[in-house]
C-alpha cells in the first residue's frame, strides 16, 4: 500500500454510543483499521460532560492496555469545561453559527497526510473541526499481536470559534 497518498475516511454512526458495551458492539470497535479507534473517540469525548465514568471506560477501551493518566484526565476535564461543544464539532454538519448542534446520522471524517506513517508501529491521524482552520492530530499505537490500533494521544481539545450564540462580538 501507498501511505504517501492523502487518504480520508467517513466513519457514520447512526446512533451515538452512551456505554462501554454499546460501544463495543459497534463494527468499528474491532479496531482492526486505525481510522475506527480515531472515529470512536468523537462520541466518547462527546459524552464526557454528561457521563465521564462511562466515557472514560469508552476512552479507557480505546487506549487498550494503557488506560488513561491522571493527568490525562485532568486535561480532559480542563479542556471541556465551560467549552462541552468542542469534541460535536468534529461532526460533519456542525458549525460556530448552530452551536455545533449534532444531528444523526454522526459522521467524522478521519484524514491522513503524507507523514502520517512515519513511525513504525504508530499513525497520526487527522479530524477537522467545523470550528478549526486546520485539521488536529490523533496518534495510535498499533499493538502487533492482536492487530489492533490502539488511541496513543490526541490533540482534538484545543481552543476553537466560540459558538455565535454564546460570543459577544458576532
Amino acid at each position: 500500500m501507498n501511505w504517501n497518498k492523502n487518504k480520508s475516511w467517513q466513519v457514520t454512526f447512526d446512533k451515538l454510543p452512551t456505554t462501554l458495551d454499546m460501544l463495543r458492539g459497534l463494527p468499528e470497535a474491532s479496531l482492526q483499521e486505525p481510522h475506527y479507534a480515531a472515529a470512536l473517540l468523537i462520541p466518547a469525548l462527546c459524552l464526557w460532560p454528561v457521563n465521564q465514568k462511562a466515557a472514560l471506560e469508552m476512552i479507557n477501551f480505546l487506549k487498550g492496555p494503557q488506560g488513561l493518566s491522571t493527568r490525562e484526565i485532568q486535561f480532559i476535564n480542563e479542556r471541556l469545561r465551560g467549552k462541552e461543544y468542542v469534541p460535536s464539532s468534529y461532526f460533519e454538519g456542525t458549525s460556530p453559527a448552530n452551536g455545533y448542534k449534532i444531528s444523526g446520522p454522526y459522521t467524522v471524517t478521519i484524514s491522513t497526510v503524507p507523514t502520517s506513517y512515519d513511525e513504525a508501529g504508530y499513525v497520526k491521524l487527522y479530524l477537522q473541526s467545523s470550528g478549526a482552520d486546520s485539521p488536529r492530530p490523533v496518534q495510535l499505537r498499533k499493538k502487533e499481536s492482536s492487530g489492533e490500533w490502539f488511541l496513543w494521544d490526541q490533540m482534538l481539545l484545543s481552543d476553537i470559534r466560540q459558538p455565535v450564540s454564546e460570543d459577544p462580538w458576532s
